[in-house]
């Protein structure tokens, strides 16, 4: 295991593209949270239980199979951007980060997994946040990748464990299994048949609820949802994945369906939209992320409805990316003030569409993202 300030390329595969329903369902997480036994945690952890918690965790680490070979990152060793890159790649929370002013909590930190999809936020509202990222609707398939990892860690450290109630965690929602299941999912066709409140009236009926793209606290744009379990008490982790993915398997047939009702009745008017948003895209001058993040909503649309040849859904969802500002200022290897930005997003998509024809189908286009450190 390797202790590195520059950012690693793990943790991107989620945006490959693959996958169950690729072109709906971006990516799927499961996320199990976890106390060491003997150490305060949550809001009572000083700093000095932190940074023991970190120390026992990569020497654990060092020894599990599964991160042996990871890279850990310690938060405050990181400069502001490289802690923003990570948060843009869905790879830490906002918590973890320290945003608020303060920087990050002392211990803070997160180990990506070379080989898997797997990575470790340590110190964050719990010890320790397993969690299994990949492209496309695999629940079970995360699932399994982040249970043996608990598994090899759990014989290394002694986990905070109830025999009535199991795990125990900061937040009492999590107190049980500490898993976190959720997927993320692009939903116009329900938007735009005004269908959207029903479905996520029904998800609160049924144990679920939704956020945007960065979780907890964050926003809806773009038309794209996160789909999560609420609680974890009483139910087995199996149990809690099943329903999850029935549940999401259910709201995928009622989003193909209101696509099927657009091209039927509102064809001319569906196509207008996504051939608008491509052209905004194509040739507009200054962009921000959420006028952007709204415009590929509707040529996300159209290229999963086979209405704009040519393009993949790799290439956009690398676009949700590499067009946000921190990822922005590596490329230009300086800050970006607002303004600026927003001029060099909307450049950075017309230099992407502009090649996109040209590339062969299934390559994997790494030539049209910017270098990465």
């Amino acid at each position: 295991m390797d202790d590195l300030t520059p950012i690693p390329e793990h943790g991107l595969s989620w945006l490959e593209a693959s996958g169950d329903h690729a072109d709906i369902v971006l990516s799927t997480r499961v996320r199990l949270a976890r106390n060491i036994q003997g150490y305060a945690f949550g809001p009572r952890a000083q700093g000095n239980d932190r940074e023991s918690v970190l120390r026992r965790f990569r020497d654990s680490a060092a020894r599990t199979e599964g991160l042996r070979s990871g890279s850990l990152l310690e938060l405050s060793e990181l400069d502001l951007r490289s802690r923003r890159l990570l948060l843009e790649r869905r790879l830490v929370t906002r918590e973890l980060m320290g945003e608020g002013g303060n920087g990050p909590p002392r211990g803070a930190a997160v180990l990506l997994s070379e080989h898997d999809p797997l990575s470790v936020l340590v110190n964050e509202e719990d010890h320790l946040r397993m969690q299994s990222l990949v492209s496309g609707l695999r629940l079970s398939e995360a699932w399994r990748s982040v249970d043996r990892l608990d598994e090899e860690l759990g014989q290394e450290l002694p986990f905070a464990y109830h025999h009535e109630f199991g795990y125990l965690t900061s937040c009492p929602t999590n107190v049980g299994t500490g898993l976190r299941a959720s997927v993320f999912v692009h939903l116009p066709g329900l938007v735009l048949t005004k269908e959207i409140g029903k479905v996520l009236q029904g998800l609160g009926q049924v144990g679920l609820t939704f956020r945007g793209l960065y979780g907890e606290g964050s926003e809806v744009v773009g038309n794209f949802f996160q789909v999560s379990n609420q609680t974890t008490l009483g139910q087995t982790e199996e149990d809690l994945v099943d329903h999850l993915d029935k549940v999401v398997r259910q709201v995928i047939q009622y989003e193909n369906q209101a696509r099927h009702v657009l091209l039927r009745d509102a064809r001319a008017v569906t196509e207008d939209k996504i051939w608008r948003a491509y052209g905004l895209l194509r040739y507009a001058r200054s962009l921000s992320f959420e006028e952007l993040m709204n415009l590929l909503s509707g040529v996300r649309l159209g290229a999963s409805l086979k209405l704009l040849p040519g393009l993949r859904v790799y290439t956009l969802n690398k676009l949700m990316i590499f067009t946000q500002p921190a990822h922005l200022e590596q490329a230009a290897g300086r800050d970006l003030p607002p303004a600026e930005d927003d001029v060099h997003r909307a450049s950075y998509v017309r230099r992407v569409l502009a090649t996109e024809g040209d590339v062969p189908p299934g390559s994997a286009g790494e030539d049209e993202f910017p270098e990465r450190s």
